[in-house]
């Protein structure tokens, strides 16, 4: 497998075929959920920009649903997907319990009711490439809060402020989730971080459908967007009456884990990061000043070079 798995090289007439692990392995991973935003915690805590970027993107009603999660139907769905891609469309194929299961990132995105048509949708390996938005050095510098760092690397989560690590916690918990490296970021956390906190597009769909085939082709990385999924089936009518299910837990929202594992405290309206030694002040919640560009309503066809650079939505000013 390529170290950089999606590239916006990726060019429009070659298709992409995912060479999935044996199924036996696929089942035996373990599902995941996404994490569930509560706006008024949010807002309760100071985040209120934060809320405001997971609006513009119009993911907020995605983020609040709390669906059940049917394991062994995710498990089959996985287990039996194919998928393929390239630089103008994602398509993904299954069928659990006997019902046939395809969709594209537009359907997805229909299914999920969020955007779907533009934004950025690289999925990259660590491999720091350089791109219009995205220069290693310089978001390596950004996120570090150091200017007098000489070479591209990982940050580490002390490192961040405030508001860049509740970013980057949303990107690792429901843009492209899985458990562990929480404590410093990879080169793609940074890209959809940098994206987010500067509020250029995001193809959400796509980004979720290319993270599916890399689950698929790896060991060591679990069943993503479980809960998510059940939106899915019952789109495709698949039966859903099983015992094996689960709701959310009180550990499936964020405000119930995002605290302790980014090591942010809160007191007198004050963030205090990290502990020990390293802990420090930092009250900055604020989202830099930045263009925005946002996803226009209505549109109906991806083009990568626009995607990033599309106008703010009519009748919002930019920040």
């Amino acid at each position: 497998m390529k170290e950089t798995f999606f590239a916006s090289s990726d060019s429009e007439e070659d298709e992409i075929e995912i060479k999935a692990l044996p199924i036996d392995l696929i089942w035996r991973k373990r599902v995941i959920r996404s994490k569930i935003v509560r706006e008024n915690w949010m807002i309760d805590n100071g985040l209120e920009n934060v809320m405001e970027i997971i609006k513009r993107k119009k993911w907020e009603k995605l983020f609040r649903r709390r669906e059940l999660m049917h394991i062994d139907a995710v498990k089959e769905f996985y287990a039996k997907l194919t998928m393929s891609h390239n630089r103008k469309k994602d398509v993904a194929g299954s069928k659990v319990r006997g019902i046939e299961i395809e969709f594209d990132h537009q359907k997805l995105a229909s299914i999920l009711d969020i955007p779907g048509n533009n934004g950025i949708c690289e999925y990259i390996k660590e491999v720091w490439e350089e791109s219009k938005y995205t220069k290693p050095l310089e978001i390596t510098r950004r996120f570090a809060n150091d200017e007098t760092i000489m070479e591209a690397r990982r940050v580490k989560s002390v490192e961040t402020k405030p508001f860049q690590r509740f970013n980057h916690f949303l990107v690792m918990k429901n843009v492209v989730p899985r458990f562990g490296k929480r404590d410093t970021t990879s080169y793609m956390d940074l890209i959809y971080m940098d994206h987010l906190i500067a509020r250029r597009l995001v193809n959400l769909p796509r980004v979720m459908m290319r993270h599916m085939s890399y689950v698929i082709s790896v060991k060591d990385h679990e069943l993503s967007y479980g809960d998510w999924m059940t939106m899915i089936f019952e789109e495709f009518g698949v039966p859903l009456v099983d015992k094996k299910c689960e709701e959310p837990k009180k550990y499936d929202f964020f405000e119930e884990i995002f605290l302790t594992m980014c090591k942010l405290t809160r007191k007198n309206e004050v963030w205090w990061i990290g502990s020990g030694e390293n802990r420090r002040r930092d009250n900055e919640l604020e989202a830099p000043a930045e263009e925005v560009h946002e996803e226009e309503e209505g549109q109906n066809n991806f083009d990568w070079e626009a995607a990033i650079d599309e106008p703010a939505v009519q009748g919002e000013s930019g920040s």
